[in-house]
């Protein structure tokens, strides 16, 4: 199904929740063509991974392949690195539960002790 001489990419898979289909984001630092700066940007494929074998936060190496459908013209070759915990992706980096779990308590305990300060000032 993929040609052996077809360009190769490696990515990070997005977003797993439909059947056979990955979103995978490739990101890199580009040059500013008036400015200089590095600017980092970010390319977003629909790939076609046959045995849903790729998960969110995995990195993978895809291949350009025939259409297999409106919006998929890549497909999966093999997973290059598993990811270490279920992750969230934020533009293209993972973002680990156990901080995300951290930020959601410290948010609640703040929303909680600023609310007894209210309740308190009103006194």
């Amino acid at each position: 199904m993929i040609p052996e001489k077809s360009p190769r990419l490696i990515g990070m898979v997005d977003r797993d929740v439909q059947d056979r289909t990955r979103r995978v984001v490739i990101s890199y630092s580009a040059r500013h063509p008036r400015y200089g700066k590095y600017v980092r940007r970010r390319t977003v494929l629909q790939i076609h991974d046959e045995t849903n074998e790729s998960h969110a936060g995995d990195r993978v190496e895809i291949a350009e392949c025939r259409p297999v459908s409106r919006t998929k013209r890549w497909a999966l070759v093999r997973i290059v690195e598993r990811a270490p915990l279920k992750t969230e992706m934020v533009y293209g980096e993972t973002v680990k539960d156990a901080v995300k779990t951290e930020v959601k308590t410290a948010v609640k305990t703040a929303v909680k002790t600023a609310g007894k300060t209210k309740e308190s000032a009103k006194k």
